[in-house]
């Protein structure tokens, strides 16, 4: 009975999880799959219908048949030998992934969450169709790579508020920095020239004047409802650009919001989601995103939610009911 955690070599929520777990008593083992293949390996042999064999480590070993729960919380990408050829690259990626990623996505184990479901819930179009067929509220949407659409889209807003995001991770590395983007308006000014829109895909939104944010960090049938709120205008916008201003609080979900996230996470087949709602004036909840692997250990220390030890216990136990 072991607890697989693939997670970052730096990832202080996933500390605090092993603690938890050894704490219980529970045998976890933590491995990076971007420590594949230099400093983890695999040998696993079909035996009738299930996999037998091993994951190994410098340090550890872990039998495929003892693992009963896996969080895939965030692991890194297969790292290879510096000097191979990008067709090299690519060839033994295709490779470890269909290979060490098959094998452990087909264990009989609960997963919080399992990556065939994460892959479905991470595209946001999906996200916000899904979210409005469960009864949520959501901002009107645009995805184009024409400025003209953009054009056309700012034009029917009420008062001409529009904002940009993206579509995917908020984070780059360029020139070996970490780079975030943030959540920005589209002044008038920029609607002028929108050079370099038709080169991929963006998303564009309606503003909502909001009242403050709101994060649900759902974990079975645990919610937790954080309102963020901001002292600054930066953080007002986004409110990632400036944690040092933010009030956080534990509220109450109305029972309808309550059943429509339930209703979202039967529809992906997720155990664990964060969800981002902005909240009006009016105290309309409209829906941003549902991030399948988001963070919520800052949280968590703002206000003793007892997540970690919720999520522990699934594990632990190996079951949402």
């Amino acid at each position: 009975m072991t607890v697989l955690i693939l997670a970052d070599d730096l990832d202080p929520t996933a500390d605090g999880m092993v603690r938890e777990l050894v704490d219980r008593g529970a045998a976890v083992c933590r491995v990076n799959t971007g420590w594949f293949p230099a400093q983890l390996s695999i040998s696993a042999e079909l035996r009738g219908a299930s996999w037998c064999g091993h994951l190994r480590t410098p340090r550890h070993r872990v039998e495929l048949e003892e693992i009963t729960s896996v969080w895939f919380r965030s692991p890194t990408a297969f790292r290879f030998p510096e000097g191979w050829t990008r067709v090299e690259r690519q060839h033994s990626h295709n490779e470890a992934k269909f290979g060490l990623g098959g094998v452990l996505t087909s264990l009989p184990a609960f997963w919080v969450n399992h990556p065939n479901r994460v892959a479905d819930a991470v595209y946001k179009p999906n996200q916000l169709v899904v979210a409005a067929q469960v009864g949520m509220t959501v901002p009107d949407t645009l995805v184009t790579n024409e400025p003209e659409a953009v054009r056309r889209f700012a034009a029917g807003a009420d008062d001409g508020s529009v904002i940009t995001k993206t579509l995917g991770a908020a984070a780059i590395t360029e020139e070996g920095r970490r780079k975030v983007t943030f959540t920005r308006r589209v002044p008038r000014a920029d609607l002028d020239d929108l050079a370099g829109v038709e080169l991929t895909a963006h998303q564009f939104q309606r503003w909502v004047p909001k009242a403050y944010d709101v994060r649900v960090v759902v974990v079975g049938d645990h919610h937790w409802a954080v309102s963020i709120t901001s002292d600054s205008e930066s953080g007002r916008l986004d409110f990632r650009n400036d944690y040092d201003a933010l009030n956080y609080e534990l509220i109450d979900e109305s029972d309808e919001m309550h059943d429509g996230i339930n209703r979202y996470m039967k529809r992906f087949g997720l155990v664990y989601g964060a969800f981002d709602f902005v909240v009006d004036h009016s105290g309309e909840w409209s829906f941003l995103e549902c991030n399948p692997g988001g963070q919520y250990g800052w949280l968590e220390a703002a206000t003793g939610a007892p997540i970690t030890a919720t999520l522990a216990c699934l594990l632990a136990e190996g079951t949402s009911s």
